[in-house]
């Protein structure tokens, strides 16, 4: 057995996971409210029928025939709703009490992957920050069984021009582990994405974005030449773009998912129309830097972090780029909520198709896990409907990312399901209202996560 998977197993052994394999019951969940995640109607007393860690059957509860022998789950007051999908988080650097490259490793991986799965979160993707071997091989061992109960690995490599790409913080730990492909002529660009293709990756991202002046910027015949060559092997390619001159560039030039949202601008007639005209995936990755969770008592958040780190963070007032604190907030944050409570619903009217991102692993406020939920709420907040943000959350993710069986409770699909205390159609913060997590039909031991995930280290 490799270290990788002897850590993997000390893990497991305290969370305590069941498993639920192809031989196992067959278990019949009853009862429940049952949000099947791809926007049609709730169903309001349901059956749901599971084996081998897949879904057999869905329906209401007279429908759905029930084999001999089967074990029941009376879930009569709960609701259900499919585990999420994250498209972006910067996964492995994050260690509470440090922060780094040398802190990527497999065990570390898995634990903000098992902070994901806490809280219902079924694929996490690492975008562009992760070193490329190290998450194939995590990958691979991942299939083979190594890490039961915690979220599914997902990983796109970045594309950015040398000194350029992400943001100062991130660049510490990218830089140290040279992760970044850096290319500055279209034909670089070409060769770095043939590499990624070879290697079976579905996704790059590009970065372009000159930090308000302070970074190269990819330049269009560079971001051209990715995209052009990405299509050419299907390949779908993420621009982080926040500028909305940037957007419209990278949507003319045919970018697939837009990553972060136009804040501070007001949007134009000719970038509405792009996004009308191509209908990209958006990734909002509205609540990094939002304050919300740190800075007042939150036992949702708080229960995935070690009181130290709660207090170090609560304790912190300057406030820096990228890093929240419970300083003042500055004067331009009125006017932007202003702006984007503008710019959501243009977005929305125009196509774009929302889909979970959160950004989350460059600071330990903005926890791995908890961030999707604060997500959804900002989304409500900003116009969408419940309904809307659980599809963006659940099925429109997973199908961006090929996760064919995840993201709707249906006959074929993982049993990779919340359970909930409270409906969340009724109000988008009963998400958090968690009562179980089951991870490919097993149920996870959430008490023992949360008892590890508060303990204090050294």
């Amino acid at each position: 057995m490799t270290i990788v998977r002897l850590a993997a197993a000390a893990i497991l052994g305290a969370i305590a996971l069941p498993a639920q394999g192809p031989g196992a019951a067959a278990v019949l969940y009853v009862g429940a409210r049952l949000i099947p995640g791809d926007g049609s109607p709730a169903i309001a007393s349901s059956a749901m029928l599971v084996e081998g860690g897949t879904i057999r059957a869905v329906g209401a509860t007279e429908a759905v025939a029930v084999p001999a022998g089967v074990v029941r789950v009376d879930l009569t007051g709960k609701t259900l709703m499919p585990a999420m999908v994250n498209v972006h988080v910067h996964i492995g650097y994050e260690g509470y009490t440090s922060w780094g490259g040398a802190n990527h490793t497999a065990a570390n991986v898995h634990d903000h992957l098992l902070r994901e799965a806490f809280y219902g979160v079924a694929a996490t993707t690492t975008v562009g920050s992760s070193p490329t071997a190290q998450v194939l091989a995590f990958q691979r061992d991942q299939r083979d069984g190594a890490y039961p109960g915690a979220s599914r690995l997902l990983f796109m490599p970045g594309i950015a021009p040398p000194q350029g790409g992400p943001d100062h913080i991130l660049r510490e730990a990218t830089d140290a582990l040279r992760v970044v492909h850096e290319v500055t002529t279209p034909a670089e660009a070409r060769t770095a994405v043939r590499g990624m293709a070879a290697q079976g990756l579905g996704h790059v991202k590009i970065w372009v974005d000159d930090r308000n002046g302070t970074y190269p910027k990819l330049a269009p015949a560079v971001y051209g030449a990715v995209i052009d060559e990405a299509h050419a092997r299907k390949m779908l390619v993420h621009a982080h773009a926040i500028q909305a001159e940037d957007q419209k560039a990278v949507l003319a030039a045919g970018a697939d998912v837009l990553v972060h949202m136009v804040q501070r601008q007001p949007l134009d007639d000719a970038l509405l129309g792009l996004v009308k005209a191509k209908r990209p995936y958006w990734a909002t990755v509205i609540g990094l830097g939002d304050p919300t969770a740190l800075c007042t008592p939150d036992p949702f958040f708080e229960q995935a972090v070690p009181p130290s780190v709660v207090a170090r963070i609560r304790a912190t007032t300057e406030r820096r780029p990228l890093v929240p604190s419970c300083g003042p907030l500055p004067a331009t944050a009125a006017d932007r909520e202003r702006q984007m409570a503008v710019n959501f619903p243009r977005m929305l009217a125009a196509g774009a198709r929302v889909v979970l991102a959160t950004d989350t692993g460059i600071q330990p406020g903005h926890t791995f896990g908890s961030g999707e939920h604060l997500e959804l709420a900002r989304w409500v907040q900003l116009g969408m409907t419940p309904a809307e943000a659980i599809v963006a959350a659940t099925s429109r993710p997973a199908a961006l990312m090929g996760q064919a069986d995840l993201g709707t409770l249906a006959a074929g699909k993982r049993a990779s399901f919340i359970v909930l205390d409270a409906n969340p159609l009724d109000d988008i913060r009963h998400t958090r209202r968690i009562a179980d997590v089951y991870m490919d039909g097993a149920r996870i031991d959430r008490d023992a996560m949360r008892a590890r995930f508060t303990r204090e280290t050294k």
